[in-house]
């Protein structure tokens, strides 16, 4: 389907470049709440998620809450407040930094990666029906486009 038929568009757009501008905006939304579909049934939020992709990656390594908001998808998340809700859920433990006493290290638990290790099996699925619509190659070429375009 077309953007300007997703959005019941009957005025052209001005330009190409507004259009995919309008086009990125609307399928960056339609991506984020087919992966909050995902995420719900497992009571995260697509930043929660994030921070615990984050420090799955640095495992076993901790990592400073500076350094998770560096990292985030989302600049405007808060990643402290994030951080605390993950400690609730017993995902992620929060730990006062050795070296710098102002820092908090935060560090994954294995209840967080087990829960990890179970939302792949579902992202996996979403790679296939939806991100199987296009090739590895359009896949790697539109990447390619998105990095381009933010250079």
């Amino acid at each position: 389907m077309s953007i300007e038929t997703d959005i019941k568009q009957t005025v052209p757009f001005q330009s190409p470049y507004h259009r995919v501008m309008v086009n990125l905006m609307y399928t960056s939304n339609w991506v984020a709440d087919s992966q909050m579909r995902v995420l719900k049934p497992f009571g995260l939020t697509l930043q929660q998620y994030n921070v615990l992709r984050i420090l799955r990656g640095q495992h076993p390594n901790p990592v400073k809450v500076s350094d998770i908001t560096e990292r985030m998808l989302d600049k405007m998340s808060n990643a402290s407040r994030l951080v605390d809700k993950l400690v609730a859920k017993k995902l992620v433990l929060r730990t006062e930094c050795p070296s710098d006493r102002r820092a908090v290290d935060v560090v994954i638990t294995d209840q967080g990666l087990a829960l990890l290790k179970r939302l792949d099996v579902h992202q996996a699925k979403w790679d296939v029906t939806q991100g199987g619509k296009l090739t590895e190659e359009e896949a790697t070429y539109l990447s390619q486009l998105l990095d381009r375009l933010r250079a």
